[in-house]
C-alpha cells in the first residue's frame, strides 16, 4: 500500500496490465455508483489481496524452515547409517576373533585338554574380554538400528509435511493472483475521471484521519531512535522508489512486511516475516510513545505494516503498481504499534 490508498500512477499501471484480461460483466462498475462506493470496493479488494499475500508469506516461511529440517534429518540419517555400518563391521570382526581364539571349543573343554592349564586360563580371560566387547558392540549396534529407524520415520514425516506445505503455498499463490486480478479488472473498467475523483476522495480521507490523530494528541513527540532503530530506518529509507511486489523481501522489490522484516534484519534484530506475526510476537507500544523504527500495524486482521520514521510519518512498501514511499501514519486504519527487540504475547 502507499501514502494514499489509491495512486493514479499505480492505477494506471494495473489498468494497463489488466487491459489484456477480459473484463467480466460483474467487474464493470455501475455508472450510477458514487465515487465513495467505488473507493470502498477498491479498498476491500486491495485489503483482501494483501491479506492473501501475508498468508502466502507465512506459508513460504514455514516451507523454508521445513526444507531446512528435512535437510538436517537427511544428514543425521546418513550419519546414522554410516555408524550402523561401522557397528555391524565391528560386531562381525569381534565374532571372528572370538571364534579363532577359541578354536571352536568351549572354554571348559579347552581347559581340560590344554597341556598348560594356566595358559588356557589366561587365554580364556582374553576370550572373555572379546565376548564382553562383542556384547558392548551388539548393544551399540541395536542402539544404532533404533536411531536409524527413528530418524528414517522422522525424515519421512518431515518430507510429507514439506510436500503438504508446498501444495498449500501453491494454492495460496493462486489465491493472491486471483484477488489481484479482481483489482486489475475493476481498475481497467474505470474512466480517467473516475480514477482522479477516487484519488481526491482517498487523499481527503487520509488528511482528515491524520488531523484527528494530531488533534487528539495521539502522535508522539519526536523521540530519538535506538541505534538499531536508526539503522532500520536508514535501510528502509534507502529503499524508497523500489517497486512493490507481493511475496518479495528485497533487494529489488518488497511487499509491506518484506520491507519491515528486512530492514530490521539488516539492523541486527531479526523480526518475524509477516505483519500478523510482527503484531503478535513483538512488544506493543502506545502511539504517543512511538520512536523511529517502531512498526505501525493496520486493519483488524493486522494485514499491513509500515515503519515509523518520525514527524507523524511512516515508510512503507505499497501495493502493486506503486513504489516504496513515505506517507502519513494515518494512511490506513491503525490497529496499533510494536517495537522490535521487545517480546509480545507470542
Amino acid at each position: 500500500m502507499s501514502r494514499a490508498l489509491l495512486s493514479l500512477a499505480g492505477a494506471a499501471v494495473l489498468a494497463a496490465q489488466a487491459a489484456l484480461v477480459p473484463v467480466p460483466a460483474a467487474a464493470t462498475p455501475d455508472p450510477q455508483r458514487s465515487v465513495a462506493q467505488l473507493l470502498t470496493d477498491l479498498q476491500r479488494l486491495y485489503r483482501q489481496a494483501e491479506q492473501a499475500t501475508e498468508t502466502y508469506n507465512a506459508t513460504t516461511e514455514q516451507l523454508e524452515r521445513q526444507r531446512a529440517e528435512v535437510a538436517r534429518l537427511d544428514g543425521e540419517l546418513a550419519r546414522a547409517r554410516l555408524a550402523l555400518k561401522g557397528s555391524r563391521t565391528d560386531a562381525g570382526r569381534l565374532a571372528r576373533q572370538q571364534y579363532q581364539s577359541s578354536g571352536g571349543l568351549g572354554p571348559y573343554v579347552r581347559l581340560l585338554l590344554a597341556p598348560d592349564p594356566q595358559h588356557a586360563l589366561d587365554e580364556g580371560h582374553v576370550i572373555g574380554e572379546l565376548a564382553r566387547e562383542r556384547a558392548r558392540t551388539v548393544t551399540r549396534l541395536a542402539t544404532a538400528e533404533k536411531r536409524k529407524d527413528a530418524l528414517a520415520r522422522a525424515a519421512r514425516k518431515a518430507l510429507d509435511t514439506q510436500l503438504g506445505l508446498a501444495g498449500r503455498q501453491q494454492r495460496q499463490r493462486d489465491d493472491v493472483r486471483t484477488k489481484l486480478a479482481d483489482v486489475e479488472r475493476l481498475l481497467a473498467a474505470l474512466t480517467p475521471d473516475q480514477l482522479a475523483a477516487i484519488a481526491r476522495l482517498e487523499q481527503q480521507g487520509v488528511t482528515e484521519a491524520q488531523q484527528r490523530l494530531t488533534t487528539a494528541g495521539a502522535l508522539p513527540a519526536d523521540a530519538p531512535a535506538s541505534p538499531a532503530g536508526d539503522r532500520a530506518v536508514r535501510y528502509a529509507m534507502d529503499q524508497i522508489g523500489k517497486p512493490y511486489r507481493w511475496g518479495a523481501k528485497g533487494p529489488d522489490a518488497y511487499d509491506c512486511s518484506g520491507l519491515t522484516s528486512q530492514a530490521w534484519s539488516q539492523a541486527g534484530t531479526p523480526v518475524p516475516r509477516t505483519s500478523q506475526e510482527q503484531w503478535d510476537q513483538l512488544g506493543k507500544v502506545p502511539l504517543n510513545r512511538l520512536r523511529p523504527g517502531d512498526l505501525v500495524v493496520y486493519f483488524p486482521e493486522a494485514t499491513h505494516v509500515a515503519m515509523y520514521v518520525g514527524d507523524g510519518k511512516v515508510v512503507q512498501a505499497p501495493r502493486p503498481g506503486e513504489k516504496v514511499t513515505v506517507s502519513p501514519i494515518a494512511s490506513y486504519p491503525i490497529l496499533g504499534a510494536v517495537r522490535p527487540g521487545t517480546a509480545g504475547r507470542g
